[in-house]
C-alpha cells in the first residue's frame, strides 16, 4: 500500500517515515503544501496524510483542491489543532479522518488500517476477485476452488493488490510502474513486464481461473471469465 505524508516539522516527518516503512508501507514524504497537492493528484496514493500547518498551502486547502479534481483517496489529517471546529473544517474540507498531535503510534496505525480496509476493500486483511484470495498479512496467494496456496514476494503482492484494487479496469504500465516503484525509482516499465510475469507463474501455480491479460497498446487487467 502507497502512503503520501505531507509534514513540514523535520523530527515529525523522519519518525513517520520511519514508522510506517517499519510497517511495510511504501511511502513518498513532501514538505510543503504545493508539492503535496501535485503528488495527491497524480491518484497512486491509497491514503494521504496531510498536515494542517504547512508551507505554500495548508492541509483544508490541499485537501478542498483534491476534492474538486475528483480524487477520492482517503485523507487523515494530522495537526496540533484540536478544538473543534477544526475537526469539523477539515472534515468539510473532504478530510476522511482527524488525528491531533500528540498521538500514539497505536493510533496512527489503527487508523491507516481502517482506511486501508476501505480502500482496497478489504475483510480482515483478505482481498478476493474471482478465484482467489490475496491475505495481506502474510503476502498469501490461494485460490479457492482447490484450497492450493503460494507466498508471493513484495512486489508480486502489490501487482495482485493494484490489480484487485482496480479491477474492471485496464492499468497502463505507466500507472504499475509508478505506483509500485514510485515517482524517483529508476525503474524501467520492463520490470512491470518482468513481474507481470513472475506474478501470472504465481496464479498458475495454484491453478487459479483468474488471471492478468495483456491489452495490446494498452496496460494489463484482472480477469475471471468462469465467475
Amino acid at each position: 500500500m502507497r502512503l503520501l505524508l505531507v509534514e513540514d516539522e523535520k523530527r515529525m516527518a523522519q519518525a513517520l517515515c520511519e514508522i510506517l516503512r517499519l510497517e511495510k508501507y511504501e511511502l513518498d514524504h513532501y514538505a510543503d503544501g504545493i508539492n503535496g497537492l501535485a503528488a495527491l493528484e497524480s491518484n497512486i496514493y491509497d491514503i494521504a496524510i496531510l498536515d494542517v500547518m504547512l508551507p505554500g498551502m495548508d492541509g483544508f486547502e490541499i485537501a478542498k483542491k483534491a476534492r474538486a479534481g475528483g480524487i477520492t483517496t482517503p485523507i487523515l489529517m494530522l495537526t496540533a489543532k484540536g478544538e473543534l471546529d477544526d475537526k469539523v473544517t477539515g472534515l468539510d474540507s473532504g478530510a476522511d479522518d482527524y488525528l491531533t498531535k500528540p498521538f500514539m503510534t497505536k493510533e496512527l496505525l489503527a487508523r491507516l488500517r481502517a482506511l486501508g480496509r476501505r480502500t482496497l476493500n478489504t475483510t480482515d486483511g483478505v482481498l478476493s476477485y474471482g478465484d482467489i484470495v490475496l491475505e495481506t498479512g502474510t503476502l498469501t496467494l490461494s485460490c479457492v476452488s482447490n484450497g492450493q496456496s503460494v507466498r508471493l514476494s513484495e512486489k508480486e503482492y502489490r501487482v495482485l493488490e493494484y490489480l484487485i484494487a482496480n479491477q474492471g479496469q485496464i492499468l497502463t504500465r505507466e500507472q504499475l510502474a509508478v505506483k509500485i516503484w514510485g515517482f524517483d525509482s529508476d525503474s524501467e516499465y520492463n520490470n512491470v513486464e518482468v513481474y507481470m510475469s513472475f506474478t501470472r507463474k504465481k496464479l498458475g501455480f495454484v491453478n487459479a481461473k483468474t488471471e492478468i491479460k495483456a491489452v495490446r497498446g494498452v496496460g494489463y487487467e484482472l480477469r475471471c471469465d468462469y465467475v
